[in-house]
C-alpha cells in the first residue's frame, strides 16, 4: 500500500561515547551498522562526548531531515548527553549499546552493557521515553535487525503525532459501545474535530455534478470488475468519496494526517441515497481509515494498524460464533483439531473492507439489516456494501481505547483468517486465535472492551506492543496460553 497519509520514517544514527574510552570504538561501530542495515539511515558524523557534541550532532540530523533516531553506545557513553538527545529531538529515539568481540579485552573493550544501564537510569531520572528493544546490546548485524523492528515502530509514534480524527455525527443510539473519552486522544497527541452529520450532507449536495465523479466512476468500475456493482449508484459514491477527500485537504489543520469516524445509519442512506460501506472500504486502502458508527477508538486503532504493518486494515465486529455444523464440515476437514471450536468466531461488518483483502467474488450489494428496517420492496438506498468472504491471511486482532475512567488500555491478539467458507451476508470471514474463548471471557467481557476490533492482515503484534508501551498505555491485554492462567480465571474450573 502506498499512502500519504502516514509518516516516511526518515532516520539518522548518532553515536556517544564517554570520554575516558577510546572514542574510536563507537564511531568505528557505528559505521560498521550503517554498512549492515538495508534500509536508508543518516549517518550523523558528530559522536557524542559531551552537551556541545549533543547540540551539534542534533543540527546535523535535523538538517538532514531525520524524524526518527538511533542513539548507539558504543562505549560506555556520557549519561547526560546521550539522554538529553531524547529530550531535544523532536521525534522517537531508540537506545541500543555494542557487544564486545570486535577489538582486545584492553583497549578495545566498551563496557557498552554497563553503559546501557545508566542509560536506561537517567531516562527514568528525566522522564523520558526511549525505545528499547528486548534485549539491545549486539553486534553491527545485531543492531541493524534492531533498527529494522525500530522502523514500524517509529511510524506509529510520528503518525500519531501528525493525526487529526474528524467526525460525523453523534454515536447512533444502542450503539453506546463506540463511545469514550476523548481525553486519551490528547495524551497521545492526537487532534480530533467533532461535525454533524448535517455539515456531511451540506458538503455532499456542494459536491454534486462536480467535473471529477466520472473519473471516480470508471476507478470503481476497474476495481470492482463488471457485474459486481451498480452502475447508478456509482456517481453518487464517487460523490461522497469526494466531499470526504476534499473535508480531509480542507480540516487537517496544523495536522498532516486524518482518519474518519462517521455515522452511517439509521439516517444516512435515506438521506444520501446510499450505504458509505464501499467508499469507506476505498479509502481505507488509501491508508485513511473510516471508523463505522462514529468508533473514534476504531479509527484511531485502524490508524495504527496501517503504520505498523504498512498496509490496509479494516474494523470489524467480533460478531457471531462459528455454528457446530460449519466446524464439523468444514473446518475439522481443513485444519485438523488445531483448533477448538471456541478457537473460532466470525468478524464482520457490513462491507466496508478493502476489496483487496476479500475474495474474488466479493461485490457491491445491499445492507440486508437496514434494508429490513427501513424500506419495502426493492433494495434502493441500502444498497453500497461491499460484501463477500475475506481472503485466509494471517491477521492480529487488537484495539487501542479509553475506559470509563479515562485510561488508556489495549489488547491484541494474534491469529488467521481461515479459507473456510462462512456461509453469511455482509463483509465477513471466519478467524481462527489461540485460545479465543478464554481471550472472550477474562480480557474482551471482563475488561468492558467494545465490540469493534481492528484487524491487520499480518502478525504485527510484536511491533503493535512495542508502540503501545512507548505512548505509555499500561494495560496490553493479549490471548494467553492455558499455561499462564488470566488473574480472573477460576483455577479450580
Amino acid at each position: 500500500m502506498k499512502s500519504t497519509n502516514i509518516p516516511e520514517v526518515k532516520l539518522g544514527i548518532i553515536a556517544v561515547s564517554r570520554d575516558c574510552f577510546p572514542i574510536e570504538l563507537s564511531t568505528q561501530r557505528r559505521e560498521n551498522i550503517v554498512k549492515e542495515y538495508k534500509g536508508e539511515i543518516f549517518d550523523c558524523q558528530t559522536t557524542v562526548e559531551n552537551d556541545a557534541d549533543m547540540l551539534k550532532a542534533l543540527d546535523e540530523v535535523r538538517a538532514a531531515g531525520c524524524n526518527a533516531l538511533v542513539v548507539f553506545l558504543g562505549n560506555f557513553g556520557p549519561e547526560t548527553p546521550e539522554t538529553l538527545i531524547a529530550e531535544k529531538f523532536d521525534g522517537p529515539c531508540m537506545f541500543v549499546a555494542a557487544a564486545e568481540g570486535d577489538g582486545d579485552m584492553i583497549n578495545g573493550r566498551g563496557d557498552a552493557y554497563c553503559g546501557m544501564l545508566n542509560c536506561s537510569y537517567n531516562l527514568g531520572m528525566r522522564h523520558l521515553k526511549g525505545y528499547i528493544p528486548k534485549y539491545p546490546v549486539g553486534t553491527a548485524t545485531d543492531i541493524a535487525a534492531m533498527i529494522a523492528d525500530f522502523v514500524p515502530v517509529a511510524r506509529v509514534i510520528l503518525g500519531l503525532k501528525g493525526l487529526k480524527i474528524i467526525t460525523f455525527g453523534p454515536r447512533p443510539q444502542d450503539f453506546f459501545a463506540c463511545n469514550a473519552p476523548i481525553k486519551g486522544l490528547y495524551e497521545l497527541g492526537v487532534e480530533v474535530e467533532e461535525n454533524s452529520e448535517l455539515d456531511l450532507l451540506v458538503s455532499y449536495r456542494q459536491h454534486k455534478d462536480d467535473k471529477r465523479i466520472p473519473a471516480v466512476c470508471e476507478d470503481m468500475r476497474k476495481e470492482m470488475g463488471e457485474g459486481k456493482y451498480y452502475e447508478t449508484l456509482l456517481p453518487r459514491m464517487a460523490q461522497f468519496e469526494l466531499t470526504l477527500l476534499d473535508w480531509a485537504e480542507a480540516h487537517k489543520g496544523s495536522r498532516k494526517y486524518v482518519a474518519f469516524a462517521d455515522k452511517c445509519w439509521p439516517a444516512f442512506p435515506s438521506q444520501f441515497g446510499f450505504e458509505p460501506c464501499y467508499v469507506n472500504s476505498r479509502l481505507c486502502s488509501r491508508g485513511i481509515p473510516v471508523g463505522c458508527e462514529v468508533d473514534i477508538y476504531g479509527a484511531l486503532s485502524e490508524y495504527i494498524g496501517i503504520c505498523a504493518s504498512g498496509d490496509t486494515v479494516t474494523l470489524l465486529d467480533i460478531n457471531n460464533s462459528t455454528p457446530r455444523y460449519i466446524y464439523d464440515e468444514d473446518i475439522v476437514p481443513k485444519y485438523g483439531k488445531k483448533f477448538d471450536i471456541t478457537d473460532t468466531f466470525m468478524g464482520f461488518h457490513c462491507g466496508n473492507t478493502p476489496s483487496c483483502k476479500m475474495c474474488a467474488n466479493r461485490a457491491i450489494k445491499y445492507q440486508l439489516i437496514q434494508h429490513r428496517l427501513l424500506e419495502t420492496g426493492d433494495p434502493d438506498f441500502t444498497r453500497g456494501t461491499l460484501e463477500g468472504d475475506m481472503a485466509p491471511s494471517k491477521i492480529t486482532f487488537y484495539r487501542l481505547q479509553c475506559d470509563s475512567e479515562g485510561q488508556l488500555r489495549s489488547y491484541i491478539a494474534e491469529g488467521d483468517i481461515l479459507d473456510v467458507p462462512t456461509r453469511s451476508f455482509g463483509g465477513i470471514g471466519l478467524f481462527a486465535i489461540p485460545e479465543m474463548g478464554r481471550f472472550y471471557r477474562h480480557v474482551l467481557l471482563e475488561k468492558h472492551y467494545p465490540h469493534h476490533g481492528a484487524v491487520a492482515f499480518d502478525h504485527v503484534g510484536k511491533t503493535l506492543f512495542e508502540a503501545f508501551r512507548y505512548l505509555g498505555v499500561k494495560d496490553i491485554a493479549y490471548n494467553q496460553p492455558k499455561s499462564l492462567p488470566y488473574p480472573t480465571e477460576n483455577p479450580f474450573a
